[in-house]
């Protein structure tokens, strides 16, 4: 196991002889008896001088210690959408150890709270995350209100945040109980996310702590209480100290280069947040799906790890976010959350594999274990072997995905194929054909056309060499298209060695073929007879029917860029401010595609970013 996993223990209700919920962890109140929401605003709210403090501001970010059952969340949300004054966006980014089921969150608050705040405290919950270590970006008014919670402890997970807060909610159980919620290594961590003039403000009022923040920083001072509690603490950032940042203008205008899944989950993440986007391709000649034209469908899963390693956390927040983001679109476009079944048929790999859900003790809701028969009737089809199910499996249609997210109304598509970047200090970016001439100019400009990425960015000057960037390698693979004439589909994304996907409009597909050093990249009847065994290993028939069902140009070929630990390539280029690099997808282009865009949307904009700094380390280009 690795040394920096920690398995989740969810909270369990209690509570004390008044009625107040208890954590049965620490023996403690989530809030006393006067009320939580009254706590909120006199404690929290009136600590931090809000709503003075936010209005009329672009942004504004809030940080809490413990989110608890969210009762200052929704003060505070309900503070700020009912201010005229307020701040255009709102982020709230909140640490948990021990967080609530969904269930048990929804029969505490919607018996507790009053209205209106019961009303948002539905929509809290309806958006609430499986019980997943690390980082869950939720998003509520449209996108202008973002809650991230970290689930884990605040000891490790204050460490791998990055947000730009303007007021801290510290609200841990009391130090005696839970003294890892007070140390001065926390309060360290607290001011490297600070803004200038941060403030602070907290119920408890001990020496120790108030000389804590004093020494990590902050002005300190005493305050009346309430309720019976004489004393709140209340600090500000000592003046010098802290970020001196500004979001990126909503009105910055941002080029993406390359038109396929990387560049649309780019352009649709940004334009989302009220950017204008150029995107250029010379595939759109042919339309605006044209990179995966006649591709009719792809998976979304997740994976995990024995030791919930770096890709498998990536895949999950990825595959999450593909979920948040792309659900609300319609028709085709929409993913069909079908679920997965990843099937184990070798017995000592499933006694791994059985062991590994054991000791991650990931939510059953999220992945658990399928028998064969349980397997068997959730497929529709049968299979010889149980395996992994995971809920958040889905199908998607990628051709009509991408068409959708490129028609949002601040994106504009070109066809044209840039041949050099350079900046331009007046206008920003500047993307130039072969023969010198401009195409394209923008304050930003991302890169996401997979390998020809880096030719563009071997002629852009000042640029350091990036080994592992610069190694990037291509693999042609195709799919098969089958009617459903002579064999039926699995209702469910069915995986194991290659994968076949529920069908749409009675054809499914099945795949894949990977071809490393090919010349060119089509369907062949090699890769066909190919695909046909592993999809016929799947659905338990013999090859031959499938490929009575399915004819030799059924099928889509298509290129995947990849490097060598086959993680994405995401993130800014340092030595050359506004540039921006989203490639190197590999097989999971589905799954990277919307997290890239909320990644480099959320950094533009000094958004919290929705992967810990660990993660968006190994993605970075380097």
């Amino acid at each position: 196991m690795s040394d920096n996993y920690e398995a989740l223990i969810p909270a369990r209700i209690a509570f004390n002889e008044q009625g107040v919920p208890l954590s049965a962890v620490f023996g403690d109140v989530y809030h006393p008896q006067w009320g939580a929401l009254e706590q909120a605003a006199r404690v929290f709210l009136h600590g931090n001088r809000l709503p003075e403090r936010w209005r009329a501001k672009e942004t504004f970010t809030v940080c809490e210690t413990g989110f608890g059952l969210g009762n200052n969340f929704l003060a505070l949300w309900q503070a700020w959408r009912g201010d005229p004054c307020r701040s255009k966006r709102l982020h709230v980014i909140a640490f948990e150890a021990h967080p609530f089921t969904r269930e048990d969150l929804r029969s505490v608050l919607m018996n507790s709270v009053p209205e209106p705040e019961r009303a948002l405290a539905s929509q809290l919950i309806d958006a609430w995350p499986p019980l997943l270590p690390g980082l869950h970006q939720l998003e509520f008014e449209g996108g202008k209100l973002t809650l991230t919670l970290a689930f884990g402890t605040v000891a490790r997970l204050a460490r791998q945040a990055s947000a730009c807060v303007d007021a801290f909610f510290l609200d841990g159980f009391a130090p005696k109980v839970n003294p890892d919620m007070w140390t001065r290594a926390l309060f360290g961590q607290l001011v490297r996310m600070a803004n200038a003039g941060a403030t602070v403000a907290t119920w408890c009022c001990t020496g120790e702590v108030r000389r804590g923040l004093r020494d990590a920083g902050f002005l300190v001072s005493k305050v009346p209480g309430h309720g019976g509690k004489r004393e709140i603490t209340v600090a500000t950032l000592r003046p010098g100290m802290g970020r001196q940042c500004s979001p990126c203008p909503p009105q910055d205008d941002v080029l993406v280069i390359g038109g396929g899944l990387a560049g649309a989950g780019v352009a649709y993440a940004l334009a989302t947040r009220g950017h204008d986007v150029t995107v250029m391709d010379p595939v759109f000649a042919q339309g605006l799906g044209a990179s995966h034209q006649g591709h009719i469908a792809a998976a979304i899963t997740p994976v995990i790890s024995r030791d919930d390693d770096i890709r498998a956390r990536l895949s999950r927040a990825g595959v999450a976010r593909a979920l948040h983001r792309w659900q609300g679109l319609g028709g085709e476009a929409r993913p069909l959350r079908c679920g997965t079944i990843e099937l184990v048929p070798d017995s000592a790999n499933a006694a791994i594999r059985r062991e590994s859900l054991e000791r991650l003790r990931f939510p059953g809701d999220w992945v658990r274990w399928m028998d064969g028969a349980e397997a068997s009737e959730r497929a529709g089809t049968r299979v010889d072997s149980g395996g992994l199910w995971f809920a958040d499996g889905q199908r998607a249609q990628p051709q009509a995905l991408i068409e959708a997210l490129l028609s949002h109304s601040r994106i504009r598509c070109m066809v044209g194929e840039a041949s050099s970047l350079r900046r331009d200090n007046a206008i920003g970016w500047v993307a130039m054909d072969s023969r010198g001439n401009a195409l394209a100019s923008a304050g930003q400009v991302v890169v996401a056309n997979a390998a020809r990425a880096v030719d563009l960015l071997s002629v852009v000057p000042g640029i350091a060499p990036r080994p592992k960037f610069e190694a990037m390698y291509r693999l042609a693979g195709q799919v098969s298209v089958y009617s459903e004439t002579h064999v039926e589909s699995p209702r469910v994304v069915l995986a194991g060695d290659g994968y076949c996907l529920p069908a749409q409009h009675a054809s499914f597909v099945g795949g894949s073929t990977y071809l490393l050093d090919a010349e060119t990249c089509e369907v062949t009847p090699e890769g066909h007879a190919e695909i046909n065994k592993k999809v016929a290993g799947l659905l338990n028939v013999i090859p031959s029917r499938l490929a009575r069902s399915s004819q030799s140009g059924d099928g889509w070929a298509g290129w995947r860029a990849a490097v060598a630990d086959r993680l994405p390539v995401i993130g800014h280029i340092d030595e050359a401010p506004g540039l921006w690099l989203a490639c190197a997808y590999g097989s999971r282009g589905l799954s990277w595609a919307s997290l890239a865009g909320d990644i480099i949307g959320a950094t533009l904009n000094q958004e919290p970013l929705p992967l810990e700094r660990e993660l968006l380390r190994s993605i970075s280009p380097r």
